[in-house]
C-alpha cells in the first residue's frame, strides 16, 4: 500500500453554524412582539412587589405550604388545581397553533422575550448590524473591549436582577431584597439566583435561536398540528419568482411586486432562515420577515403582502380573506375550542365556589380501637384542619354516622388566618353500638361564623370483639 493510499481523511459529522447578525426590523408586528414583551415583563417583574392584605400578593411559600395568589391560599391539597390549569394551557396552545401556527414562539415565550431584550441591548452598545459584524471581524482592541465588556456587564445586570425576581416568588421579595443588601444571602438562595441569572444570560445571549432550533420539544411536533388552513408565514412564490434586481424603469414589475432579492428578511431573522425557501421548522413566527418586506415593497413602490402571514390552501388557490377566514372553523379547531371552554368553565367554577378550608382525618394508628371501663369503645383520630381564608374562624366538630356516637374532647377548635394545625380527639361509641370490625362515619367541621363554610370527611369506627 502507497503511502498516498495510507492518508486517512477525517470528516466531521458536525456542521459548525455562522453567527447570526440580526437586523432591527420596524413594522407592525415589531411592534406587536414589543408589546408582549412589555406586558409578559411587567407582570413578572412588578407581581412579586404587589401586596395584598398586608402580604406579597403571588408567593409560593414552600417553607410554610402555602401558595398565595392574591384573595385566594391553596394547600399543597389543592395542587389539582395547578394540574388543571396545566393542561388548559396545553390545549390553549394546540388551539392557537391549529389556527395560527407558533404565534406563541414569535411573541410570548421566554426564550423569543429575552431575546429580543438582549438583541436590543447589544444593538444599543455596539450599533446596527454591519457595525456588529465589523467589530466581530477586527481585532480586539480598546474599543472592542470597551463594548464588550459593558454589552456583558448589562446583560449579566438583566439576568441577576431576573433571577432575583424568579427566587422572589417563592421567599418573601422584601426579605429577600434586606438579605442581598446586609450581604447574608442563605446558600440556596444564592444558588437559585445564579442559577436561574446565569440560564438567561446563557440562552438569551448566546444560545438564543440553538434553543429553538435543537432544544425546544414544540419545534418538533408542531407539524403535527398544522393543516392547510393554519395561518403560518408564507412566501408568495407565484408572485415572487423568478427574483429580479430592481429596475424602476419596469412598470410591470413594480405592480407586481416580485421578489429583488434584497434578502432583507433573511437579515432580520432571528433563527437565520431563508422564508423563501419555504416554511421550516426553524421558523417561530415572529413576522420580522414581513415588516421588512413590507418596508421595501413601500419603498419601491410595490404592493404589500410578498410575505405574509396566510395559509397554504390560501396561496396556491388565491382565496380571499373572507375565505381564509371561513376556513378557520374546521374540525380540529372546533374540537380543541369545545374541549377548552368546557375546561375553562369547569375550572373557573370550581374555584368560585372553593371552600376555604381542609381537613384530613387520620386514624390514631397506635390503637385501633379501645374499651374503657364502662365498656364503651373509643376511637382516637388526628384531624389536619387548614383554614386557608385570611380571616380567624372558630369551627366546631361534629361527628355522625353510628347511633349514640360523641366526641369525648372538645368540640371546637379556633384557626388563626391560614393557620394549619393538627387536633387530636376521642370518638366514644356505648357498649353494644355497631358491629365488630370497621363501621363508616362522618366527622364534620364547620365555621360558627359562616355556614357555608363546611366541610365532610369520611373515616372507619372500629369496634373489636368483646
Amino acid at each position: 500500500m502507497s503511502q498516498a493510499d495510507a492518508r486517512v481523511s477525517v470528516v466531521s459529522i458536525y456542521r459548525k453554524f455562522d453567527d447570526i447578525y440580526v437586523r432591527q426590523s420596524k413594522g407592525r408586528y415589531t411592534n406587536w412582539r414589543w408589546f408582549f414583551v412589555w406586558l409578559t415583563q411587567c407582570v413578572f417583574y412588578c407581581s412579586p412587589w404587589m401586596s395584598w392584605n398586608g402580604r406579597q400578593a403571588v408567593l409560593f411559600d414552600l417553607a410554610a405550604r402555602k401558595f398565595y395568589l392574591f384573595g385566594l391560599v391553596l394547600f399543597p391539597q389543592d395542587f389539582i388545581f395547578l394540574a388543571v390549569l396545566l393542561i388548559i394551557c396545553a390545549y390553549s396552545l394546540f388551539l392557537f397553533t391549529a389556527v395560527t401556527g407558533r404565534v406563541w414562539c414569535g411573541f410570548s415565550c421566554p426564550q423569543t422575550v429575552y431575546t429580543e431584550i438582549f438583541m436590543w441591548i447589544e444593538n444599543k452598545i455596539e450599533g446596527p448590524r454591519s457595525a456588529r459584524m465589523r467589530l466581530a471581524k477586527q481585532a480586539m482592541n480598546l474599543e472592542k473591549f470597551t463594548k464588550k465588556f459593558s454589552k456583558h456587564t448589562v446583560w449579566g445586570l438583566v439576568a441577576l436582577w431576573t433571577g432575583f425576581t424568579f427566587v422572589g416568588y417563592f421567599i418573601p421579595v422584601h426579605l429577600l431584597g434586606s438579605e442581598v443588601l446586609s450581604f447574608s444571602l442563605g446558600r440556596w438562595e444564592a444558588f437559585w439566583i445564579l442559577f436561574y441569572g446565569f440560564a438567561t444570560y446563557g440562552n438569551a445571549g448566546f444560545m438564543r435561536e440553538q434553543m429553538c432550533r435543537y432544544l425546544c420539544p414544540y419545534a418538533r411536533f408542531q407539524g403535527s398540528m398544522f393543516d392547510k388552513d393554519t395561518l403560518v408565514v408564507s412566501y408568495d412564490k407565484a408572485r415572487g419568482e423568478p427574483r429580479n434586481v430592481l429596475n424602476k424603469s419596469d412598470p410591470v414589475m413594480i405592480a407586481k411586486g416580485g421578489c429583488i432579492d434584497c434578502s432583507m428578511c433573511v437579515q432580520v431573522c432571528p433563527t437565520g432562515i431563508d422564508i423563501r425557501n419555504g416554511l421550516q421548522h426553524d421558523c417561530i413566527g415572529c413576522a420580522a420577515c414581513v415588516d421588512a418586506c413590507d418596508s421595501v415593497m413601500d419603498k419601491i413602490g410595490s404592493p404589500r403582502g410578498l410575505i405574509r402571514f396566510t395559509t397554504e390552501n390560501a396561496v396556491q388557490n388565491g382565496l380571499t380573506t373572507r375565505q381564509i377566514m371561513r376556513n378557520i372553523l374546521r374540525p380540529p379547531v372546533l374540537i380543541y375550542s369545545l374541549i377548552l371552554m368546557s375546561m375553562v368553565g369547569a375550572f373557573a367554577y370550581t374555584l368560585t365556589t372553593h371552600v376555604p378550608l381542609k381537613m384530613n382525618v387520620i386514624r390514631d394508628r397506635g390503637n385501633m380501637g379501645r374499651i374503657v371501663n364502662d365498656g364503651a369503645v373509643e376511637n382516637v383520630y388526628r384531624l389536619h384542619i387548614m383554614n386557608s381564608d385570611e380571616r380567624e374562624h372558630r369551627y366546631q366538630i361534629r361527628v355522625s354516622g353510628m347511633p349514640n356516637i360523641m366526641l369525648e374532647t372538645a368540640n371546637e377548635v379556633t384557626l388563626s388566618p391560614t393557620e394549619s394545625r393538627i387536633v387530636p380527639v376521642t370518638v366514644r361509641v356505648p357498649h353494644g353500638d355497631g358491629v365488630n370490625g370497621s363501621n363508616p362515619i362522618h366527622i364534620e367541621l364547620q365555621a360558627l361564623d359562616n355556614e357555608q363554610v363546611r366541610i365532610s370527611e369520611k373515616a372507619t369506627f372500629f369496634v373489636p370483639r368483646q
